[in-house]
């Protein structure tokens, strides 16, 4: 560990990593129809690990007579469970290390305390994604609460590291305010994504560039964005939209992956420009990256490795805008000293007359 690096950064690494491993278990267990692999929470069928013996078998099915224990989908919902307990305790002791350590100059404290809040919110949404039996609502702001913890911890990596001066290049404003509504877009992508994955949509079409050999298929966006979906439950295991809200969802988020490469296809040429090569070359990596296992997603038929890897590449290009934007406001302070001075200088030459 450098010297710069503040105390809490190894801690905040191995946060930043089991994050990780949360994310992509979370991916594993929607994808493989495990989200209510176990009927109650935070145990399963009243035990704190999958019943494996006969008889803790029979008590389970005498408890839960309308959930049939299938032992896989109950360890994919376990381990997903024990994983994200373990995340929420590291946190916790950040938050514990942050308000001992507040007087020391320059030490975050209001991260680490909204990072503890948002995993209390992350657990309350894992109890309410199995009790309201994976309502599309409560399973999108669970991935998006997931995609909140993992970025916020990489943002407190990147505080206590001290291993990013400051940019010797001024960064103009313009620059920095498109980097932040690019990141903006990324995560509205996410969210569409989340909803296109929790309303069993990724499949509506399994073609690709068109969508059942049509530009602009049949589609109903009114009932597949419907805020309420009070009608259709109560239990939404493989979802029940029909065909054409399924299709206007999918449709969509290959629009809003559409939007998003432009976005950032600009992006990239903005930060070359001004002399960033590796900030560009990341940026251009991950989203190569994401378009493909997109693609890859529909040609294949969604095999699970590839939808468990395109989560994780989505995580791993909002990470990417999380660097591009802190090394860019990290800049802005020198951009603006550099400014002032030579605004300085100008005002004090004594130019000579024509």
């Amino acid at each position: 560990m450098p010297p710069t690096s503040r105390p809490g950064y190894r801690l905040a690494v191995f946060a930043t990593l089991l994050a990780v491993v949360v994310v992509l278990l979370g991916a594993y267990t929607r994808l493989t129809h495990a989200g209510l692999g176990c009927p109650d929470w935070p145990g399963c069928y009243g035990f704190l690990a999958v019943p494996m013996s006969e008889h803790k078998q029979a008590l389970a099915a005498e408890r839960f007579p309308e959930a049939p224990l299938e032992v896989h989908k109950g360890w994919n919902e376990m381990i997903h469970r024990y994983f994200a307990g373990a995340l929420g305790l590291v946190i916790l002791g950040l938050a514990v290390q942050a308000l001992r350590r507040r007087d020391e100059p320059g030490r975050p404290v209001k991260l680490p305390l909204l990072l503890l809040g948002v995993v209390i919110a992350q657990a309350a949404f894992g109890m309410w994604t199995v009790t309201l039996q994976l309502w599309p609502q409560v399973v999108t702001a669970h991935l998006l609460g997931g995609f909140a913890t993992l970025s916020l911890l990489f943002l407190l990596c990147l505080r206590l590291s001290g291993r990013l001066p400051a940019l010797a290049a001024p960064v103009p404003p313009r620059l920095r305010l498109f980097a932040f509504a690019a990141m903006l877009l990324v995560i509205g992508q996410v969210a569409l994504g989340g909803w296109v994955s929790s309303n069993y949509a990724a499949v509506a079409c399994t073609d690709f560039p068109t969508c059942h050999g049509e530009w602009w298929p049949q589609m109903d966006f009114v009932r597949g964005f419907d805020p309420t979906q009070h009608d259709i439950g109560p239990n939404y295991l493989g979802g029940l939209l029909y065909g054409e809200a399924r299709t206007a969802i999918h449709v969509t988020h290959r629009l809003g992956a559409l939007s998003v490469t432009l976005v950032l296809l600009v992006l990239a040429g903005m930060l070359w420009r001004h002399g960033l090569g590796r900030l560009t070359g990341l940026l251009l990596a991950a989203l190569a990256l994401q378009v493909g296992l997109g693609i890859s997603n529909v040609v294949f038929n969604l095999p699970l490795a590839v939808a468990v890897a395109h989560n994780g590449g989505g995580a791993a290009l909002l990470l990417v805008l999380v660097l591009v934007n802190y090394r860019l406001r990290l800049a802005s302070p020198v951009a603006a000293a550099s400014h002032r001075s030579v605004s300085n200088s100008l005002g004090r030459l004594d130019l000579p007359r024509a």
